[in-house]
């Protein structure tokens, strides 16, 4: 696990492999500037006020809610008060989702926090202590419940459309396989069996993102891992696919709320 201090600010990231990234942080104040992801961001405030933007209104997450912001909606981080705020939180693909889901619309939790109980009780393994080992089992039973749990407090229950998770699947294999060269929605479609405008809606419905942004959340991924692992921004970034540093800064930004060099810092990489 890397920890680090910046004034009376701290993050610190679980460096245990999973499907999933984990996180734990304080900010005493501005935490991240208005951004976006594709992965859900899960999380429970453990003490102060955690406050953010979302969906053009102010939200306020306490001890005991469960925040849950759906992937591709924009949102930024503050404390609520002069105390600051104490959190959790984890950053789980909408691929994982849909692997105990099959198909259905990704849920979608009004006001992007919960009182539920049940949502709650489903996050308790995923979002305990860092320094807690989850076994791969124990992990893959947490994401069946946290679906379930996500599924049953959804806001969209009972407005279930047809859609073809097995050519998305399709995709988004593809997008996997590409990461390092350019590749066209029409290649996309050919690949899934889909056309064009039909594959777009079901891609964006079954993983809360368009093709492009999941392929450049990817790109991002690999360049993240490229920089822990020692490489320069500038290596990194030519070598996840981006044109160049620039391009992978404005990026990494408009994702993360943050540039990828104090991303480094706050992680103790340089």
């Amino acid at each position: 696990m890397t920890k680090t201090r910046g004034d009376n600010d701290w993050v610190k990231r679980s460096a245990q492999p999973l499907k999933m990234e984990r996180i734990e942080a304080f900010f005493g104040g501005h935490g991240f500037t208005p951004h976006r992801h594709d992965t859900y961001a899960i999380g429970r405030t453990l003490s102060g006020v955690q406050s953010f933007q979302y969906r053009n209104t102010k939200r306020h997450s306490l001890p005991g809610k469960t925040v849950v912001l759906h992937p591709d909606e924009v949102h930024d981080g503050e404390a609520g008060t002069e105390a600051g705020f104490h959190y959790r939180m984890i950053y789980i693909e909408p691929a994982l989702i849909q692997q105990v889901l099959g198909g259905k619309p990704l849920p979608f939790i009004e006001g992007g926090i919960s009182s539920d109980p049940r949502l709650y009780a489903a996050t308790q393994v995923l979002l305990q202590s860092l320094d807690a080992c989850i076994e791969p089992l124990e992990e893959d039973d947490a994401i069946y419940d946290l679906a379930q749990a996500l599924d049953v407090n959804s806001g969209q229950r009972g407005r279930r459309k047809s859609f073809d998770f097995v050519a998305a699947e399709r995709a988004r294999a593809l997008i996997h396989e590409s990461l390092d060269r350019v590749i066209t929605l029409e290649e996309l479609a050919q690949a899934s069996g889909r056309d064009r405008w039909s594959l777009s809606r079901d891609f964006r419905a079954l993983y809360g993102t368009s093709p492009y942004r999941y392929m450049t959340q990817r790109r991002l991924d690999l360049a993240r891992a490229l920089m822990f692992g020692g490489h320069s921004m500038a290596e990194a970034a030519v070598s996840a696919g981006f044109f160049d540093q620039s391009h992978m800064t404005r990026q990494f930004t408009q994702t993360y709320g943050v540039s990828p060099g104090r991303w480094m810092k706050r992680l103790g990489l340089v």
